[in-house]
């Protein structure tokens, strides 16, 4: 009988770890399959891994778990659940459950058929989010399809269900810096995507912040585009291209004009400021790389396990 793997990243879900379980149960019990849970406490500061203990407790056969020594994040998370997972199949579902159970078999058909070596799930609305919120995601996806040769299907979710041909490919990219959407579609293989409507959480609140999403999707863009460096190019280009015709101006001026005064003080520091912020914008692209390749070059772990059962 083949086997699937259930990885579950958690961080401060105490309210969603004791939902979840049965509601998957319910659904995966009817499906025709061996069953293993990976649960992934991602450092969490409540008692997310004592819900997750009892869960072992209760069933030790198949679920499992890996519990980090701090907070590494969600990427990390995911990528522990791959590397421990040992089934055919392999799916990433979110614990509090806006990631509805009722669609794994129908991932399984589709996928068990060997038509697909992928089946994700797409939300077509996003109901219960903040409208600006929603705007910068889809302002995310349009931008970074347009700069990317890596596309991204909008409204795509991390829940997905993967051969295991799939699953070791995405572990073969072993880069520091992971944004797994982007991942999953570098890799390649079929991947069919089914739409559904957005589900709200089932206990707690998303520690996932605009400010938070910001920066996820500018890690996004700096890990499978390198359009940012070409903007500081064009920006370094066009600011040199406009000082120089304004030197010509003002050299023109002064054999035409030689009487004239000069005036305008205060957009000359404008102007200044204008170009000294262009400058810095450049070198913060710049660096922006440069840091992530000296966090690739220091070779540190994604993650360090403090217990693992």
């Amino acid at each position: 009988m083949a086997k699937l793997s259930i990885i579950v990243p958690c961080y401060n879900e105490q309210g969603s770890i004791p939902l979840f379980y049965p509601a998957v149960e319910k659904v995966v019990t009817k499906m025709p399959l061996e069953i293993e849970y990976w649960f992934i406490n991602d450092g969490s500061v409540d008692h997310s891994l004592a819900e997750i203990r009892k869960l072992h407790q209760k069933d030790p056969e198949r679920v499992h778990y890996v519990s980090f020594s701090r907070n590494f994040g969600k990427e990390a998370g995911l990528y522990a659940g791959l590397k421990a997972a040992t089934g055919d199949y392999v799916v990433v579902m979110d614990v509090d459950l806006q990631d509805p159970p009722e669609y794994l078999p129908i991932m399984y058909k589709y996928i068990s058929s060997g038509e697909y070596d992928c089946v994700g799930m797409r939300r077509t609305d996003r109901k219960g989010e903040a409208r600006f919120k929603s705007f910068l995601s889809d302002q995310f996806y349009n931008i970074i399809n347009k700069i990317s040769d890596t596309k991204i299907v909008s409204g795509a979710r991390d829940y997905r269900m993967m051969t295991r041909q799939m699953v070791d490919a995405v572990l073969s990219l072993t880069e520091y810096n992971r944004f797994s959407k982007g991942i999953f579609n570098w890799v390649g293989f079929k991947t069919k995507y089914l739409p559904y409507k957005n589900v709200e959480r089932v206990a707690g609140t998303t520690d996932w912040s605009t400010w938070k999403l910001f920066k996820y999707a500018f890690d996004g863009i700096t890990d499978f585009s390198e359009a940012p460096l070409a903007i500081a190019t064009w920006a370094g280009s066009l600011s040199a291209i406009i000082a120089t015709i304004g030197l010509i101006i003002v050299i023109v001026r002064h054999f035409v004009e030689p009487a004239s005064s000069v005036n305008g003080w205060a957009s000359l520091v404008c102007i200044m400021l204008l170009l000294g912020g262009i400058q810095l914008l450049c070198l913060g692209i710049v660096g922006r790389y440069i840091g992530r390749i000296y966090m690739q070059t220091k070779k540190r772990p994604l993650y360090i396990v403090k217990e693992k059962k």
